[in-house]
């Protein structure tokens, strides 16, 4: 039997760069855990993608934490979001535009860019089906 070919140098920094974000995302979801102004799921569903293309056994890993993992597999199997999920994340989309309304005082038109946006957004989430546990 021949050797293994050797692994390139190019598929190799490939792989550790799919690494290396998916632990960037993985911070940024801790922090949004704490934080309740930044989001903590879609950052744990954006690393759970990178450690897919870099390191099989962080993506079980991720899949299968405790806290985080259900969420992320029932968005993998039926792209579901939660009721208590859906309501965290359209209260906080509604407290991110009011806060942009009083602080950045925007005009007219830019306020019902951002608010169609983020209804947007809202709407998307609010569609998504219910976990099948």
């Amino acid at each position: 039997m021949p050797p293994h070919p050797p692994v390139s140098v190019r598929s190799r920094l490939s792989r550790w760069g799919w690494i290396a974000l998916g632990w960037l995302f993985v911070a940024l979801g801790f922090i949004g855990a704490l934080l309740p102004v930044m989001p903590t799921t879609i950052f744990l569903i954006v690393a759970a993608g990178c450690f897919a293309r870099g390191s099989p056994r962080l993506e079980a890993w991720l899949l299968g934490h405790p806290r985080f993992g259900p969420t992320l597999v029932a968005w993998r199997r039926d792209g579901a979001i939660g009721r208590r999920a859906k309501g965290m994340a359209c209260s906080g989309i509604a407290i991110g535009y009011a806060l942009f309304l009083f602080g950045a005082r925007p005009g007219v038109g830019l306020a019902v860019l951002v608010a169609a946006v983020m209804g947007g957004c809202a709407a998307y989430i609010v569609t998504r089906p219910a976990p099948s546990d």
